[in-house]
């Protein structure tokens, strides 16, 4: 690789979008660093999928067969009323494709794992400390960090979630940016109370679902509970209101769900927010740039958060090294190559929550007769195929070459 400029490079955040930027810039030469407010690796979080470009990026780091030891090898999804018997089921693979071109399920933390496993031995971490302040001019970005000692980095890539301090500290408050989709998600760690075989359960109210589905071999299982609702007024660090908010929402609903809700005191990987998208004109200022969820995230009810974390990492470096470090071209072709996935991923979330979370007993009905038929209807390909439409929206370009 030809000498690079702007070798130090601070990320902030350790989940999917961090450890994989590192990943790429340490092949390339770089020397990044990886700062994670958490004092440890969060393993928590929801199945998600790792589909198209994105699967070509795992395959290129040498991870896919990591990736697809730990894949949740789910089967299928039934849906069922209030007594548990099911009402529609539908296989995995009409809409994931898991087969020859790799593309898979995976837990959010076993992921995050696959990753950190690959790069700690050649990335510095720095766990349970964040960025405090950043001060950047024309020799670099000076950072001030809540424990550790400040220091200067020639750039600061900001990879921390939708809730991102780095983008707060530099673009402006989280409220200029952020779109609510009008649904709120609830995820944790529950024993296997259905003794599920790879398999999942929901179940809708009006406006809601309830489900489970295993993890892990079958030995532990998640519970997930999302909603219809406008903007809530609460602390996103205060779990003890989340939870609250969550018991209220399906207290008194039938099926698995006193049961599942009983679990929720003892979840320590406890995981409540709000599905939004974040829309920046611009995700570069200056020295510092953003990537994953902080720049763009497009909701849960995308299914694409995993993908463009890690497309969005691979773009991301491989132009900083094709530029041999000038950020000031590397930044502007990051957002020229990565918009249209971006574009397309936020624009698949648009009425997605209809379907999942139908908002009346008749749109429950009419969504239970269409998985019913999907398997059996001609147009099927089209249906179940667009996840990976999508999640190939751009190609990974050959940045070695």
């Amino acid at each position: 690789m030809p000498q690079m400029k702007n070798p130090n490079i601070l990320i902030s955040g350790a989940s999917i979008a961090g450890p994989a930027l590192a990943f790429w810039l340490k092949r390339y030469g770089f020397n990044p660093t990886i700062v994670e407010k958490s004092p440890s690796l969060r393993e928590g979080g929801q199945a998600i999928d790792v589909l198209g470009t994105a699967t070509e990026v795992v395959r290129r780091m040498g991870l896919l067969e990591a990736v697809h030891e730990v894949s949740t090898g789910k089967r299928g999804t039934s849906y069922v009323d209030a007594n548990g018997k099911r009402r529609a089921s539908i296989s995995s693979e009409v809409f994931n494709g898991v087969g020859a071109n790799g593309d898979t399920e995976i837990q959010r933390g076993d992921l995050a794992r696959v990753l950190y496993e690959a790069t700690r031995d050649d990335v510095e971490y720095l766990f349970g400390d964040s960025i405090a302040t950043l001060d950047q001019d024309e020799n670099g970005v000076h950072v001030t960090f809540e424990n550790s000692p400040a220091r200067t980095f020639d750039l600061v890539i900001g990879a921390d979630g939708v809730h991102s301090h780095t983008r707060k500290l530099v673009f402006g408050p989280e409220a200029d940016f952020v779109k609510h989709m009008g649904y709120y998600i609830c995820i944790y760690t529950v024993p296997n109370l259905l003794n599920l075989d790879h398999w999942e359960e929901d179940y809708n109210t009006p406006g809601t679902i309830a489900g489970t589905y295993s993890a892990r071999h079958n030995t532990e299982a998640k519970a997930i509970f999302a909603w219809a609702s406008d903007q809530l007024d609460y602390d996103y660090r205060d779990t003890d209101a989340q939870r609250r908010i969550v018991t209220d929402t399906f207290a008194g609903q039938g099926w698995e769900v006193p049961r599942l809700l009983a679990e929720l005191p003892k979840a320590q990987d406890f995981y409540f927010d709000a599905m939004a998208q974040i829309h920046m004109d611009s995700w570069s200022e200056g020295r510092v740039s953003l990537v994953g969820d902080a720049g763009y995230c497009a909701s849960p009810l995308s299914g694409q958060g995993a993908d463009l974390s890690l497309v969005g990492a691979y773009v991301l470096a491989g132009e900083l090294a094709a530029a041999a470090g000038d950020h000031t071209v590397a930044f502007a072709r990051y957002e020229q190559d990565m918009r249209p996935m971006v574009d397309a991923c936020q624009k698949f979330a648009e009425g997605v929550g209809g379907w999942y979370a139908p908002n009346s007993k008749a749109m429950i009905r009419i969504r239970d007769l269409n998985v019913r038929l999907l398997p059996y209807l001609p147009w099927r390909g089209l249906i179940g195929g667009a996840p990976q439409k999508v999640a190939r929206t751009i190609a990974a370009k050959d940045y070695a070459a």
